[in-house]
């Protein structure tokens, strides 16, 4: 991976992974209950009271890459060399990728009364986002002057992209209201790492050959946050450098015929990053030495920075966070007469705040005993068929879950690692990859219903929310 990054230096921007993860939902794992605040992670008379990872990690990572530069970065990456393969010149052919990181490192949950059914929990995560558009001529300049026919090109690096990253500190509460409906929230403390905005509006290159030199022209406007020195792994610390706030909300509602709707608001935030932050409003030129010679990945990135470091302006600015709303429905099946086999579909359509991505999924998991297996298919406004599995194991008390929601493009990619020419050479319709994993386990008291407790519960009315709600709207459980 750490190779494929050089071939985005024109973009300055470090490329991490991005995803969107539906095979979690309705499972009632600990992860589920803080990506949906609104779920429930406990099984009153089965569960222990508090849940907790461990400090296990619980990931979820995707990235795709659209385009005709394909080939050629997966040669780059794994062969050591860019070709041309598929490459077009001034037809204006664009390139899309888009990524994102999920990192629980803490995930915490109590069990907190059971007439309300309510649940607390706090989680500390970090999070990557970035999305770009690339031109195939940006791909071809690693090349060299060869890969270029004429000696002039006008408005062939007009690239845009853009990289956050940050620290997520969340705090959740869900409570039951009756037996149809729950409702939960998330709210959170953002600490922002790094980000990064580049938007070319106008470029050209000219091409000395004999003097193995080019001219690179650039205009546009760059944003960088602020930074005490160069960026290091210490900066991933957080810190209270670059604040800010994001809030979600979800509503869990059973109706009638059994069907489990939900609808989330997820992650709505901003980050103000540092007054001391830059934004270059730049317009210069630079030039490419040594072309054609192996230093010229290194020249090229010297000269972008240079041409994009320059007319600094100092000041912050605020950016949102890739908030998504989303709705999903649910039903259970019996496959069998002993019940032992069921099947649980969730049909879920997301849409980005901030951006224009939307994507439907349809979840469907087989439950055995303990057991569960999932095939997951998705499509977005990309037009991008992903089709993904998922394998996990789950009782009242233990959870781990393992998986993929691109599970082709990930073995291709797997195989082209491996310097397996048919996939490196293989111009598909996305190059991808999706894995996510996570574990969790609940430990303490068991949760009793007085009826069955081995103790005398002193604390059981109603939870917050309900007592709002019994006053708003009466006691019933029923509406």
């Amino acid at each position: 991976m750490k190779k494929i990054l050089l071939a985005f230096p024109l973009l300055l921007i470090t490329v991490h992974s991005f995803g969107q993860q539906f095979s979690q939902y309705n499972t009632g794992t600990l992860y589920d209950s803080f990506e949906n605040p609104s779920r429930g992670t406990f099984i009153p008379d089965s569960s222990r009271k508090f849940a907790f990872n461990f400090f296990l990690p619980n990931l979820s990572t995707n990235t795709f890459l659209t385009g005709n530069s394909q080939i050629p970065l997966k040669s780059r990456a794994f062969l050591g060399y860019y070709t041309t393969t598929n490459l077009t010149f001034n037809q204006g052919k664009m390139n899309r990728f888009n990524s994102n990181i999920n990192y629980y490192s803490l995930m915490f949950k109590a069990f907190t009364n059971l007439e309300g059914n309510a649940e607390i929990g706090i989680s500390v995560q970090s999070k990557a986002e970035a999305r770009g558009l690339f031109s195939d001529e940006t791909i071809a300049l690693y090349n060299g002057p060869n890969a270029f026919a004429d000696n002039h090109y006008d408005n062939i690096f007009n690239n845009q992209g853009t990289y956050q990253a940050y620290h997520q500190l969340s705090f959740t509460y869900r409570e039951k209201i009756n037996r149809k409906l729950a409702l939960g929230v998330k709210l959170s403390a953002l600490m922002g790492i790094r980000y990064q905005k580049l938007e070319t509006t106008s470029s050209s290159l000219d091409i000395n050959r004999p003097g193995d030199q080019a001219l690179l022209i650039m205009r546009g406007r760059y944003h960088l946050n602020y930074n005490p020195g160069e960026f290091t792994g210490r900066d991933f610390l957080p810190t209270l450098r670059n604040p800010g706030l994001s809030a979600g909300f979800g509503v869990s509602l059973r109706t009638r015929d059994a069907f489990n709707l939900q609808f989330n608001l997820k992650d709505l935030g901003f980050i103000h990053w540092s007054n001391r932050s830059s934004i270059y409003n730049f317009a210069a030129a630079d030039t490419i030495f040594q072309f054609s010679s192996n230093r010229r990945e290194r020249n090229i990135y010297e000269a972008a920075r240079h041409i994009t470091k320059t007319n600094q302006k100092i000041g912050g600015f605020i950016t949102p966070t890739n908030s998504k709303i989303e709705i999903s429905a649910n039903k259970n099946y019996w496959l069998d007469y002993d019940n032992q086999y069921k099947y649980s579909p969730t049909f879920i359509i997301s849409k980005e705040v901030f951006f224009d991505g939307i994507t439907a999924a349809l979840v469907n998991p087989v439950q055995y005993k303990n057991y569960t297996v999932t095939l997951t298919t998705s499509y977005n406004n990309y037009k991008i068929l992903s089709v993904g599995g998922q394998f996990m194991i789950k009782t009242p008390n233990v959870e781990f879950f393992a998986g993929s929601e691109r599970l082709i493009p990930t073995a291709r990619l797997a195989l082209a690692s491996a310097k397996n020419n048919g996939q490196i050479n293989r111009n598909a319709a996305y190059t991808g990859e999706d894995i996510f994993f996570g574990a969790a386990f609940k430990f303490g008291p068991l949760i009793e219903h007085p009826l069955n407790a081995s103790y005398v519960p002193i604390d059981n009315k109603p939870g917050f929310i309900r007592r709002i709600w019994n006053r708003l709207f009466g006691s019933g459980d029923d509406y």
